[in-house]
């Protein structure tokens, strides 16, 4: 019978193994961004439907990259900050950032 181990033992014996490190931390990376745009989701008060209508992505698309299912290309993570984090200056032609916990973007 094999003995019993916790948790912490067995995710430092996964991630010894050549290349978890990084796959580890590519997931962590896709989950912290996924969250962070729901969150700012949330706080404007949008569903992922209306997210989904106002970036030109289906429904589904915003759903697989809140949940960390995806790791978003730069011409996706554009239509997402715009719509997310840049908040519009009085005359429309500059935009300032915001950030949302320890989360920043800047323009």
């Amino acid at each position: 019978m094999s003995e019993r181990r916790t948790w912490a033992d067995r995710k430092s014996e996964i991630l010894s193994r050549p290349g978890a490190g990084v796959a580890y931390e590519a997931a962590k990376i896709r989950f912290e961004l996924g969250e962070t745009v729901r969150l700012r989701r949330e706080q404007l008060g949008l569903t992922q439907a209306e997210l989904a209508e106002r970036t030109g992505l289906k429904q589904p698309a915003v759903a697989r990259f809140e949940a960390g299912g995806t790791m978003p290309t730069i011409p996706m993570m554009e239509p997402f900050l715009t719509w997310l984090f840049m908040v519009r200056a009085g005359d429309g032609n500059r935009t300032r950032a915001v950030s949302l916990g320890t989360a920043s973007i800047t323009a």
